[in-house]
Formats: C-alpha cells, structure tokens, sequence
C-alpha cells in the first residue's frame, strides 16, 4: 500500500510540474522575442510527452499489478526464491539460478502468461530492468490476449 501512495503523490507532484512548465511555456511565448518562443514552444510541448510517459508507465504498473493478484489467487506467485546478501540485496549468483529455471519454463510454455510473469520476477531479481520489462510486456499481451510484443 505505502509503494501506491508514493507513485500517487510522486504522479501528483509531476503533473504539478507539467502545469507550471507549460504555463513558463506560454509566458515566454507571450514575450515576442524569437528565442524566447522557441523556448517557450518546446516548454509547452514538454508536458504532453510528460504526461504520455507517466500515462504509459501508470498502465504498466497496473496491468503487471493486475496479473499479480491474478497469479496469487491461482498459487502461483513465485516465492521471493533467490538469497539475499546480509544487506538485503539480492545474490547475483542465487539469482542467475532462479533465472535458468525460469527461462527453460518460459521456453517450454511459450504462450503461458504465467510462465512470462514467473520470468520478469527472474530478470528483475538479476537486475535486467529492459528485459524484465519486456517479459511483463509480453505476459499482459498473452494475458489479455492483445498481440505479443515482438522480441
């Protein structure tokens, strides 16, 4: 709960930011001045792009959140399954280990949703954030039956 309140407030706090950056994008379009509008052209643009990535990112975060429960209510969340070094962290070694096993469930159920989900975890334990990603991708689209990312 308290990892949806932080996303809340820190999504709040830059759409916030968005408004005042175009709003100095308009001021400075106001000025007259050819540099000044150009500046003020790109200050006013900058927020839709903005609000497009935190659009696309809040949707990530609530498909993946939404497979989650789904696989908890089967009982097949993966366990938090790697060892962790005394400062919490994650061993590379322990995670590489979960990671082949997942990888080779993965390419055995290629069309398994839950297979993806399982695999993302592993990508993230390894720290491979793009790859994890992807995976999650991939696992939403066969969930949902929408047409898979491509590799």
């Amino acid at each position: 709960m308290g990892g949806k309140i932080t996303y809340f407030f820190l999504a709040t706090v830059l759409v916030l930011v968005f408004g005042v950056v175009g709003l100095e994008g308009v001021l400075l379009l106001m000025t007259g001045e050819p540099a000044a509008m150009g500046m003020g052209a790109v200050a006013f643009v900058l927020p839709f792009i903005g609000a497009w990535f935190l659009r696309h990112n809040t949707r990530f975060a609530r498909d993946a959140h939404r497979l989650a429960h789904a696989l908890e209510a089967e009982g097949g969340l993966p366990a938090d399954e790697p060892a962790r070094t005394p400062g919490g962290r994650v061993d590379r070694d322990a995670a590489d280990a979960v990671f082949a096993r997942r990888q080779a469930e993965t390419e055995d159920a290629p069309g398994d949703w839950r297979a993806w989900f399982r695999l993302a975890v592993a990508y993230h334990d390894a720290r491979d954030t793009p790859r994890a990603r992807k995976a999650m991708q991939r696992a939403i689209a066969l969930h949902d039956d929408k047409p898979v990312p491509a590799a």
